[in-house]
């Protein structure tokens, strides 16, 4: 099972977007997957679900999206030159032997240029150091904003191709 990582709390976010239409990829290709958006985190997270202290909320969400899945999907948008907060509360709140042996594949998403690249490898650094495989495609999704229809769907066919490659290797991985 692959679980794929919406990595902001921003509410209806460019980031959820593309993270619904990778889901719907890897559906198309047969993989049992599931999508998680980081707007479903606990508002507490940072203080609750630190340092042992963990709620039967947060317990759900790893029982059902981390404990279960052999890969990942994170999708992260550009934060300050790197990836959000809550995605590294996220990860700090969740013990590495969660993550350790496992695959992830990552996607930036920019309303710049980059397409978070800067922000993917911070990624990068912190989940080699847990212990985790990174598929060395790193997808950069730049002026996202303007690859999405009016519905917030994906509209722009290289995009599609790439988020498609995108998936076929990380399924390979």
């Amino acid at each position: 099972m692959i679980t794929i990582l919406s990595a902001t709390n921003r509410p209806n976010s460019n980031t959820l977007k593309i993270s619904r239409h990778y889901l719907q990829l890897l559906e198309k290709l047969g993989v049992e997957a599931k999508l998680f958006s980081f707007e479903q985190l606990p508002h507490d997270i940072a203080f609750n679900e630190m340092f042992f202290k963990r709620s039967a909320a947060f317990q759900s969400i790893l029982d059902e999206y981390i404990i279960p899945a052999q890969k990942f999907v994170i999708i992260a948008p550009e934060y300050n030159g790197s990836f959000p907060g809550i995605l590294k509360i996220f990860i700090d709140a969740t013990h590495p032997d969660l993550f350790r042996g496992k695959k992830v594949g990552l996607v930036g998403v920019s309303s710049g240029r980059a397409g978070n690249l800067r922000g993917l490898d911070h990624l990068t650094g912190v989940l080699h150091h847990i212990g985790v495989f990174v598929h060395p495609n790193k997808l950069p999704i730049s002026s996202v904003s303007a690859l999405l229809d009016h519905d917030g769907n994906v509209a722009d066919e290289n995009t599609m191709k790439v988020l498609e490659k995108h998936a076929h290797g990380l399924i390979a991985y």
